[in-house]
């Protein structure tokens, strides 16, 4: 099939699927042909260690499927495609529980106020002891969940891939309150999982708008786009916000597909700088210095906070299928879709130290916590890593 064949194949696919909604499986790799960077050579300047590692349940290959490990209080609890979830001690890897919850997953797990939320595919909110990892309640919401669920000031909010906030008591997961948002009639597979923040949610949506809820009640207290349709075709259309925002210093983060990254103040909404960029994977920030984000191209930027004005790009990843970065002291951490995972300095973004933990990909954003970084691989396997 040559490339104007298969171009003009996958236009008309989507003009086929503007009515079964989102662009999955049909966008492979069949379209792009050119092959992701070859790993290039460097002098290692230090060589990160396992702190500890364990298999924290069965994999998955979707590639849509984001099983990320869930940290809260002195543990991290990972849960995989089955409902098998397993808590972990934060230090040594020591198994604390374990309950198979026999339910379809394709989000990590989520949490907060005595708390482990799990939401399935199958639209349902489970609600499990932080303690001792006992089913306490569940409640079916009205589709697939596709991010993992939070709790705050007695609230569990819930996102579900047809448009719906849900706001749920605690104690026995009643409805307090919801918010819903049409999907456009396509869209990319994936949710924005909300960030609670001082008595706000906010969370992006698949229409380009950054939202911002009361906790309280699920009120609108503002609304901002972060990127408009533009194009001829459907898919030069999408301006999904899939990756989660970041919420630090009364400020929001956050990026757009085929839009921009741009801040927000969290009070007013009140857009504080942005810049043209296109990234599903996410980004992380240092207040008053440097924002870093992982475009679709898989480059890895360094963006000056205020202005937008780029520092420097990481290119030696090209369609490496490279995680959001995650702050590691003077570094930057990524994953890869081989299982790699690569330290960047920040300072001028070369690399200085790169780990296989795995042969599979991995697909969460690195976490950082009380020196160890904290990685989720697609085949199940969760791994410590100490920071030198």
């Amino acid at each position: 099939m040559d490339n104007l064949l298969r171009i003009s194949f996958v236009l008309a696919a989507i003009s086929i699927l503007t009515a079964c909604g989102t662009v999955s499986g049909w966008l492979t790799e069949e379209v792009y042909e050119a092959p992701p960077e070859e790993l290039v050579e460097f002098s290692p300047e230090f060589q990160p260690m396992t702190a500890w590692s364990v298999d924290a349940g069965d994999g998955t290959d979707d590639p849509y499927s984001d099983l990320a490990a869930w940290i809260q209080g002195e543990m991290i609890v990972a849960v995989d495609y089955e409902g098998d979830v397993s808590s972990y001690d934060l230090q040594t890897g020591h198994k604390l529980w374990q309950i198979e919850l026999e339910v379809p997953v394709i989000t990590g797990a989520g949490g907060g106020e005595g708390l482990i939320l799990i939401g399935t595919q199958d639209g349902e909110i489970l609600a499990l002891s932080e303690s001792s990892g006992e089913l306490l309640w569940k409640h079916q919401l009205s589709s697939e969940v596709l991010a993992p669920p939070k709790a705050a000031m007695g609230v569990v909010v819930a996102r579900t891939a047809d448009g719906r906030m849900s706001g749920l008591s605690i104690s026995d997961g009643s409805v307090l309150w919801n918010y819903q948002r049409a999907v456009p009639l396509l869209s990319l597979r994936g949710a924005s999982a909300p960030v609670l923040a001082e008595d706000k949610v906010i969370a992006g949506y698949a229409n380009g708008k950054l939202v911002a809820l009361s906790l309280v009640d699920g009120k609108v207290i503002w609304e901002k786009s972060v990127s408009v349709p533009r194009g001829r075709s459907e898919l030069d259309r999408l301006v999904d916000i899939d990756s989660e925002p970041v919420v630090i210093d009364g400020r929001v983060y956050v990026v757009a597909y085929n839009g921009q990254l741009a801040s927000f103040d969290l009070a007013t909404g009140r857009k504080l700088w942005s810049r043209d960029m296109s990234s599903r994977s996410g980004l992380d920030v240092a207040p008053a210095d440097a924002v870093y984000v992982t475009d679709d191209s898989s480059y890895v930027w360094a963006l000056q906070d205020g202005s937008g004005d780029a520092l420097w790009r990481q290119t030696r990843l090209l369609r490496r299928k490279v995680t959001a970065p995650a702050i590691v002291g003077d570094y930057i951490v990524v994953g890869d879709f081989e299982g790699y995972i690569h330290w960047i300095a920040r300072e001028d973004g070369r690399f200085v130290a790169r780990v296989e933990i795995s042969d599979k990909a991995i697909r969460s954003k690195p976490v950082m916590r009380n020196g160890l970084v904290y990685i989720t691989a697609s085949d199940g396997r969760l791994t410590a890593l100490r920071v030198q």
